[in-house]
């Protein structure tokens, strides 16, 4: 594949809204009002959400993510808010229903388990030239999503308490009743079929809650990956995005790669979700425990022609040497708070990291 030919990726972040102190605080409905197209309100109204444009060439989208989080972090301030890049809120918070009839629906179905969920992700869209080719993509790239969580770990506190999680948000997401890793599908027709058994069957209320880690976009021509929590500074995405698509392309490309059982898959992301960089990752193709630092090795090994191709190899392993030495963001969490074991500095320190280089600092109370 040509430089000319590069699969398009776009990313969608999802972010918390806090008040000085670090405390989530309801206000997606006013930050959201006045948004540009590329900021949205999600779930919660402690919550929002930006996207980018499908975009080939990595240095657009950085900026394309830069300028949307600077754009959200300028709202936010308007309305005495602060944005960070968080998978969980380290301080105990309540959320506050945005008021949305479908949420409304949501909640009356599944309870607690969407009234009280608060998680900010990161999803990866990657361009395909068909719904077959996605299908080759969903299940080619399973074995290697539990690596993605893995190194994107960002959320180890939930309700004020450490839960000994890298990726607790991850944990939270398992309680829907359609999440998580898949089988291997033989074409989109089977895929389809099993998403309207879904809907019909009443356990979910439409297509939007296919929460699978990579699914077919209902609205666009793309695979969308969902395994990773948000970063919390802006440049976080793009390696991420570099992946996702070396991934989609070393999935379509030569011998179709080996499968694994979705069990098998699910107990890879639980270990990832547990320890993130810390200790083993499971391989689901043997069923071995592989060291974190050897794991990741492994996936740049198996998707390095397709990194090379799309020009993105320098920038993916500089971005990985430097989260392999400094630790994940769900390290840093547990640094930040070491220093005065304070949860609101965890958050505040993720908003002075999040924030763009355009972006004055924030004054703490």
């Amino acid at each position: 594949m040509s430089l000319s030919r590069r699969r398009t990726v776009g990313v969608e972040e999802e972010f918390l809204l806090v008040d000085d102190h670090g405390v989530p605080s309801p206000a997606a409905s006013q930050v959201t009002a006045g948004a540009h197209e590329g900021i949205e309100h999600e779930l919660q109204q402690e919550q929002a959400e930006t996207g980018s444009l499908p975009r080939t060439e990595l240095a657009q989208l950085a900026e394309d993510l830069e300028t949307r989080r600077d754009g959200l972090g300028r709202l936010a301030a308007d309305h005495g808010v602060h944005v960070a890049g968080l998978g969980t809120s380290p301080v105990n918070a309540e959320p506050t229903l945005y008021p949305d009839e479908r949420y409304r629906r949501m909640v009356t179905d599944y309870r607690t388990t969407a009234a009280e969920v608060l998680t900010c992700g990161c999803h990866v869209h990657v361009g395909i030239g068909s719904p077959q080719e996605g299908i080759a993509v969903i299940n080619g790239i399973q074995p290697w999503l539990s690596v993605l969580l893995a190194l994107s770990a960002n959320s180890p506190y939930w309700h004020g308490t450490d839960t000994g999680y890298a990726s607790y948000r991850r944990q939270v997401q398992d309680r829907w009743p359609i999440s998580g890793p898949t089988g291997a599908f033989h074409d989109p027709d089977e895929y389809q079929a099993l998403v309207d058994t879904l809907i019909r069957s009443g356990v979910i209320l439409d297509v939007g809650m296919i929460y699978f880690d990579a699914r077919l976009s209902a609205r666009y021509p793309t695979v969308e990956i969902r395994v990773a929590d948000v970063g919390t500074e802006p440049d976080s995405a793009v390696a991420l995005a570099a992946l996702c698509r070396a991934l989609v392309d070393s999935a379509v490309s030569g011998t179709p790669w080996p499968s694994a059982r979705p069990e098998v898959l699910r107990g890879a992301a639980w270990r990832a979700s547990r320890y993130g960089l810390t200790g083993d990752l499971v391989d689901p193709m043997t069923g071995q425990p592989v060291p974190a630092p050897n794991r990741v090795q492994q996936l740049v090994d198996r998707v390095r022609p397709a990194l090379i191709r799309n020009g993105d190899l320098d920038r993916v392993e500089t971005a990985l040497h430097q989260v392999l030495e400094r630790g994940t963001g769900a390290e840093r969490q547990r640094a930040a708070y070491a220093r005065r074991e304070s949860l609101s500095d965890v958050v505040l320190d993720a908003v002075e990291r999040g924030r763009p280089v355009r972006s004055g600092p924030v004054d703490h109370v």
